[in-house]
């Protein structure tokens, strides 16, 4: 099998240039390989019409502890593993710069009114038990309402005091801002924008016009565009941005709801970024009036301040899963498909990467004071990707 830490660069061919496209191109770059990058859209610039990664639309949240409500515990495990890596990764791409790092890891939490404390302690309590891979600090911490209000002042129930939880160690990033810096910080990368990956196969990719492109490796990243290799089906999410200004807001927070599983997202600029978790449809039209009444409704109901807040976008998108809602890893000589990442992208992202890569011997993402080892390095006239014209 091809071992990609040898001293030799090789030629990748990436398809698609979404999350796990971007991140793998920017490692691999980073290692001294030749990539080439392939994408049905226009450009690397977010999309806000449904049609684009489904990354740009995401919410962010690194959110192990939150996510054992409705996934298995190996997704918490892995991302403990991940939140390392894009702590390391979001430091470098403002190294050098006066920016501020996309990401930041304060915690998050959840929160419930008055009347839905049962169903919060239900959902507690699956978090509280121990997950492999969880730090043995990592476990929900009762807030008092004198504590909430000295965590997020601008938190409290419109109809009373909240149920409050921290979640330790959990944090959140702009998806947007590290997308377009994974593209940015890898000047050596190829990118073919406006090329539609018809199929791939170990070596090669075929592009819809028919032509195929001759590599070492082939990496399958392409989401639902991957149907039919991979039963993939689109699960539609939806989310809400806001202009704030004057909100105070430092973690993201959950409402633990008996119907509802909103969560409130800051950014930057004023901005907070309010959402829901999933709905299984591939629709892709625009959010319905009662979607974002509820949203906004559920969201006004913890933060009242965001009554003065002005309506900046309804986002869209389809996240792609697979039958079991469990990602899809698997390697071959000459082809790697990743797959399925569903609710979780932002948070598995690094771990698939590592586990994938790691079986071609591949060195992992960059965590705290860790290098990784460089191949020799690619020669400035190195060759284009092999065109075969079918």
């Amino acid at each position: 099998m091809l071992n990609i830490a040898s001293d030799r660069p090789c030629r990748i061919g990436v398809a698609g240039a979404g999350l796990l496209g971007r991140l793998c191109a920017w490692h691999l770059s980073r290692l001294g390989h030749a990539v080439s990058v392939f994408d049905p859209a226009p450009g690397p610039a977010p999309r806000h019409d449904g049609q684009g990664a489904a990354g740009f639309t995401a919410a962010g949240m690194l959110s192990p502890l939150a996510e054992l409500d409705a996934a298995e515990p190996d997704v918490a495990g892995r991302g403990w593993h991940s939140i390392p890596r894009w702590a390391a990764i979001a430091a470098e791409l403002v190294a050098g710069t006066a920016g501020e790092p996309p990401m930041a890891r304060r915690g998050s939490l959840m929160v419930a009114h008055g009347p839905d404390l049962g169903a919060a302690r239900r959902v507690l309590a699956r978090l509280d038990q121990p997950m492999p891979g969880q730090p043995a600090w990592a476990h929900p911490r009762s807030l008092s309402p004198a504590e909430l209000a000295t965590l997020e002042p601008d938190l409290h129930g419109s109809g009373g005091p909240l149920h409050a939880w921290l979640l330790p160690g959990e944090g959140h990033l702009d998806t947007v801002t590290m997308l377009q810096g994974l593209h940015d910080t890898a000047p050596s990368v190829r990118w073919h924008w406006g090329q539609h990956v018809a199929a791939t196969q170990p070596g090669a990719l075929q592009l819809a016009d028919g032509s195929h492109h001759r590599f070492d490796l082939v990496v399958d990243v392409r989401g639902t565009g991957a149907r039919p290799d991979a039963p993939v089906r689109g699960v539609r999410g939806e989310v809400v941005w806001l202009h704030a200004p004057g909100l105070q807001l430092q973690r993201p927070v959950r409402l633990l709801h008996p119907r509802h599983r909103v969560y409130i997202v800051p950014r930057s600029g004023q901005r907070v970024l309010v959402g829901a978790s999933e709905l299984e449809t591939e629709d892709r039209s625009p959010m319905s009036l009662r979607t974002a009444v509820e949203l906004m409704a559920a969201a006004h109901s913890v933060i009242p301040a965001l009554a003065e807040a002005r309506i900046l976008r309804l986002d869209t998108n389809l996240r792609p899963a697979l039958p079991d809602n469990r990602p899809q890893i698997v390697v071959n000589d000459g082809l790697v498909r990743l797959n399925g990442l569903y609710r979780h992208g932002w948070l598995l992202a690094p771990s698939v990467v590592d586990e994938a890569l790691g079986r071609l011997g591949c060195p992992p993402l960059p965590s705290a004071g860790h290098e990784p080892h460089r191949p020799a390095a690619v020669s400035a006239s190195r060759p284009r990707p092999e065109r075969l014209v079918s």
